[in-house]
């Protein structure tokens, strides 16, 4: 597939949030973009892996980090299918980041405005852009379908 947009990087992040689901992990699903390729993937995996850091952005930045032989991922644009939390988006300051993009919003433990705003305070070394919305519809009802099917 040729990726052109932030939508298309995040039909990939969706489908790897669908992988999530299958694996009985909440789906969310991340992409790390350099240069217009893909870098990095990740899929949530904390009950598999027994990690609670085993976000999917955790994972797609250490994918990237580990392809690229560097911790700073100044260059890329992380897609993610949810407001990333605390941890992630603290992951993605620390790496340096350039860009955030998400799907769905996240009202109980989102770190770009929802709960928290870590990209606007002002006390952190590092600024990153962030943008919100990108396929909310089809990243919420994931999410919603899965906890559907467990109630």
């Amino acid at each position: 597939m040729t990726y052109l947009n932030d939508s298309d990087y995040m039909q990939r992040a969706l489908e790897l949030a669908q992988r999530a689901a299958d694996e009985g992990e909440v789906p969310v699903g991340a992409v790390l973009v350099s240069e217009n390729n893909i870098i990095g993937e990740g899929w949530n995996r904390p009950i598999a892996g027994h990690d609670p850091t085993a976000h999917a952005e955790i994972v797609a930045l250490r994918a990237a980090a580990s392809l690229l032989q560097n911790y700073r991922l100044g260059d890329c644009t992380l897609y993610a299918t949810l407001e990333p939390c605390a941890m992630c988006m603290g992951a993605a300051l620390n790496a340096r980041v350039l860009r955030v993009v998400f799907g769905a919003w996240d009202a109980k433990a989102g770190a770009c405005g929802s709960v928290i705003d870590l990209p606007r305070e002002s006390r952190l070394t590092h600024r990153l852009d962030v943008f919100g919305g990108v396929r909310s519809e089809e990243s919420a009802a994931l999410l919603r379908h899965f906890f559907e099917r467990r109630r």
